[in-house]
């Protein structure tokens, strides 16, 4: 039988933790957050806006802790432009 208990905001980060340590890497709270808050303002750029390269540069930045925490496992990028920063295709996982 597995553990089937299910896991809680407060049980990965407890009130007051501003980050933590998964797979030796540090993960700030709000990683998620700022990812999906920097796709969705890429989503709205012409392919040819200077204001795309900010934003991929910080898309890529936070990659890494968001391997760590496994999201990229689980879900898998619908935008092609995010699943090529990634290095993802969109339905199999890491290139």
């Amino acid at each position: 039988m597995s553990d089937t208990t299910p896991i809680r905001p407060e049980d990965v980060l407890a009130d007051g933790v501003e980050a933590t340590t998964i797979g030796g890497l540090d993960v700030r709270k709000g990683t998620v957050a700022a990812f999906v808050a920097n796709a969705k303002k890429l989503a709205l750029l012409a392919p040819d806006d200077v204001g795309r390269e900010p934003l991929e540069r910080q898309i890529r930045a936070l990659a890494p802790a968001l391997r760590a925490v496994g999201l990229l496992d689980v879900f898998a990028p619908r935008s092609p432009d995010i699943a090529a920063i990634l290095g993802h295709d969109r339905v199999g996982g890491r290139r």
